[in-house]
C-alpha cells in the first residue's frame, strides 16, 4: 500500500502529460528511491487503479463512510501511527462523504476494520483537520 501511495503521489505530481515517466524511464518517485519499474505487476495495476478511482481506495474499498471495528474477519487491517500514515482519518458523527471521513457504526457498515499492532494493510493517523491521502 505504501508503494502504491508513493506512486500515486508521483503520478499526481508529474501528471499523465509527462508520459515518458511510464515508458521505462525509471524516474525517481517523490521522496523515495523507489522506481515504477521496481513495482510488481499487481502493484502497478493497483497504483493505476487507485489513481483512476480518485486515490482513496484500498483493494476496491473506499476509505470513507461508515466503518465498523471488529476483532475478526475485517475488510482492512489498520494500525494507528503518528508519522508516515497512508491516510489521515477524521472521525465524524454524520456525512462521512469525503476521503478520510469515517463514521463509526455497529450496523450496515461500508467496510470493517481491525486494529492491529503489526502487519497492517494500511496505516492511519487520526486528525481533526485535513483528512485524506497526501
Amino acid at each position: 500500500m505504501k508503494k502504491t501511495l508513493i506512486l500515486v503521489g508521483m503520478l499526481l505530481a508529474f501528471g499523465f502529460a509527462n508520459s515518458q515517466d511510464f515508458k521505462g524511464n525509471d524516474e525517481q518517485l517523490i521522496k523515495s528511491n523507489l522506481k515504477f519499474s521496481d513495482l510488481t505487476e499487481n502493484e502497478k495495476a493497483e497504483a493505476i487503479k487507485s489513481l483512476a478511482d480518485g486515490n482513496c481506495y484500498y483493494n476496491g474499498i473506499k476509505l470513507w463512510g461508515k466503518v465498523q471495528f471488529v476483532s475478526s474477519f475485517p475488510d482492512i487491517k489498520i494500525q494507528y501511527v503518528d508519522n508516515f500514515p497512508d491516510i489521515k482519518v477524521k472521525f465524524v458523527t454524520s456525512f462521512p462523504d469525503e476521503c478520510g471521513l469515517w463514521q463509526i457504526t455497529e450496523s450496515f457498515p461500508d467496510f470493517k476494520v481491525q486494529v492491529v499492532t503489526s502487519f497492517p494493510d494500511i496505516k492511519i493517523k487520526v486528525v481533526e483537520s485535513f483528512p485524506g491521502v497526501d
